[in-house]
């Protein structure tokens, strides 16, 4: 049975569609079944592809932003999804205030599987930054994955 993963941020084109091309790259070579999907909290880029900054980074670094666009986090996520990963914590209380009481269980931050939380607990939004904001963003998104999968490793074993 698949995992499946929903990466939020604000408008779902920087950092949760970078999230999403790294995860679904490193779960693929993981060989754990993980259906991944990204969206943002607010509708404000709705259709949109990734930013062209974060496409820039991801694919020098090889990976694939194909078939990935803008969408907002619907209702229905909080019942579908197992597990629902903000990227910073207005995010986070955004979900919160949205979701189910019986459903909050299944949000957490992303930045708690990096191996320097709790001193980096957001990943940044480089959207009004320059192009180094998005290298940054990448890294982290690269370290919190491995330490997502090595997660999702341990309690597939349980």
């Amino acid at each position: 049975m698949a995992i499946k993963l929903l990466l939020v941020c604000l408008g779902n084109i920087c950092r949760s569609p970078t999230a999403h091309a790294v995860m679904r790259q490193k779960a693929g070579h993981s060989g754990l079944q993980i259906e991944i999907e990204s969206a943002g909290t607010s509708a404000s880029h709705r259709g949109a592809p990734p930013d062209s900054r974060s496409v820039r980074e991801g694919v020098a670094a090889g990976y694939d932003f194909g078939s990935i666009v803008s969408r907002p986090v619907s209702d229905s996520d909080f019942a579908y999804y197992d597990l629902i990963l903000a990227m910073d914590k207005d995010n986070l209380a955004e979900l919160k205030r949205r979701c189910p009481a019986e459903l909050q269980h299944k949000l957490q931050l992303f930045m708690q599987y990096h191996p320097s939380y709790p001193t980096y607990s957001e990943v940044p939004d480089p959207y009004y930054g320059g192009s180094k904001g998005f290298a940054v963003v990448l890294q982290l998104i690269e370290q919190g994955c491995d330490g997502l999968l090595e997660q999702l490793k341990l309690t597939e074993k349980v």
